[in-house]
């Protein structure tokens, strides 16, 4: 399994418009069939950045997904077009 977290940050003025791309991204992404989370979250106290956390069933569904239409389209397209930084964590299970 491959989890990982995703921070983005943008313009606050920018906000509305970065919820609906993320609510579109997430809403497409959950039914890939390699996707077991994709979570877009907003960090309490920072108005300017959101963090995604994402789970694939492994390399080809994540691989798959960053091929996607919707990916290419709301995050390639949306997102990255608009972020101001982006920081991405691996994440490893304990158990």
């Amino acid at each position: 399994m491959i989890s990982f977290t995703v921070r983005l940050q943008f313009s606050v003025e920018d906000r509305d418009e970065i919820n609906e791309i993320l609510c579109r991204l997430a809403e497409a992404s959950r039914k890939e069939p390699g996707c077991l989370n994709y979570i877009p979250h907003r960090i309490d106290g920072d108005p300017e950045q959101v963090m995604i956390y994402e789970q694939y069933k492994d390399e080809a569904a994540l691989t798959a997904h960053q091929e996607s239409a919707h990916f290419k389209k709301y995050a390639v397209g949306g997102l990255y077009q608009k972020m101001r930084d982006r920081a991405r964590e691996e994440l490893h299970a304990l158990i």
